[in-house]
């Protein structure tokens, strides 16, 4: 995927959206837990990231799911697995 910084937002808001539509991304706090902040359990957090894989490309390993719990989080390891600057 070749994409802007505001794309890639895009890209995780639409995510969040196919799971949890009702999601208030206007109240959400970007260094925040997403978690907590949307109010969705670790299930959904998951299908959010296969979610972003198929939008991005970009597979997040198990082992980084620690590393993108906030919406700023997860955008910067976006950015800089798609090359982004």
């Amino acid at each position: 995927m070749t994409a802007t910084l505001p794309e890639l937002r895009q890209a995780v808001i639409d995510s969040v959206r196919t799971i949890a539509p009702e999601a208030d991304f206007e109240a959400l706090d970007p260094r925040r837990p997403m978690r907590e902040e949307l109010d969705i359990d670790s299930f959904d957090f998951l299908n959010v990231l296969i979610e972003l894989h198929g939008r991005t490309g970009v597979e997040i390993p198990e082992a980084d799911y620690g590393k993108v719990g906030t919406l700023e989080a997860l955008l910067a390891y976006l950015a800089q697995r798609l090359d982004l600057r």
